[in-house]
């Protein structure tokens, strides 16, 4: 029997960009504004966030924000974030505090799914080795290496596992080395699969399209996980969840209420 309560998604910003960023080899010169979205997962065994959006001290201070996004090196530009977009401020509004969530499990780790992770520094972060590795490689530009900074409470995971009953994280790699999406068993309505970036839109889903970035040009590998994705949700009934589509999104409920 599945330990989850309710789960509430939160939007910590939206950013715009060239779609192909979003689907390989397609969308060149179509600009697409995607949410960055976080869940926050209530179960009888504790609340798990899944991703924390992004470093808001980068977006907000001029002098960071000219370092960090700096064209020349950063091709992506930044997102726009305000201060009520911070998972700490979704939380107070929930009667919450950062010390009340007690799992950070993040996706993957570029700089728009674990910058705000300054912002919950007191929970346990669970992450892939494989995608540590990956990004602690240099390899990577969508990585910010100090996101990586304080590893005090990282609980490093190799493959698929459950987190509690209802929980599941689900390998998906392709997108980045270790990427990991959730399965989830709501107590009311059909499951969901959090695709996280394996699927940033409907449209990787519907047509097996590929995100535009692939860890190492991996394609079919990221291909081979939209297609995991898509019969582990055939098996369970399940809803599949892209994770920067901003049409879907708003099919979504918005916060503070919830799904159950």
């Amino acid at each position: 029997m599945t330990q989850v309560l309710r789960m509430w998604p939160l939007l910590t910003g939206l950013h715009k960009y060239d779609k192909s960023l979003s689907t390989r080899n397609r969308g060149h010169g179509e600009i697409i504004e995607a949410p960055i979205l976080a869940y926050l997962i209530e179960t009888r065994n504790g609340r798990i966030l899944y991703d924390v959006g992004c470093d808001y001290a980068k977006i907000a201070d001029p002098a960071l924000r000219d370092r960090y996004y700096d064209p020349e090196t950063f091709p992506f530009g930044p997102p726009e974030m305000r201060e009520e977009d911070r998972i700490p401020h979704h939380l107070e509004r929930l009667g919450l505090t950062a010390l009340d969530v007690d799992v950070v499990f993040v996706g993957h780790l570029h700089f728009d799914h674990a910058g705000g992770l300054c912002d919950v520094c007191g929970a346990e972060v669970h992450v892939q080795q494989d995608e540590l590795d990956a990004a602690r490689s240099g390899l990577d530009i969508a990585v910010f290496p100090d996101d990586l900074a304080s590893t005090t409470n990282w609980k490093i995971q190799q493959g698929e596992y459950e987190l509690v009953a209802g929980v599941r994280a689900v390998a998906s790699p392709g997108h980045t080395a270790g990427h990991m999406s959730l399965f989830i068993e709501l107590p009311k309505g059909p499951p969901v699969i959090l695709c996280g970036d394996a699927a940033d839109l409907a449209e990787n889903l519907d047509q097996e399209i590929a995100p535009g970035l692939c860890w190492q040009d991996r394609e079919e590998q990221a291909l081979a996980s939209i297609r995991k994705l898509k019969t582990l949700a055939r098996q369970e009934q399940a809803e599949l969840w892209p994770n920067h589509d901003l049409a879907f999104w708003r099919t979504l409920r918005r916060f503070p209420q919830f799904h159950e």
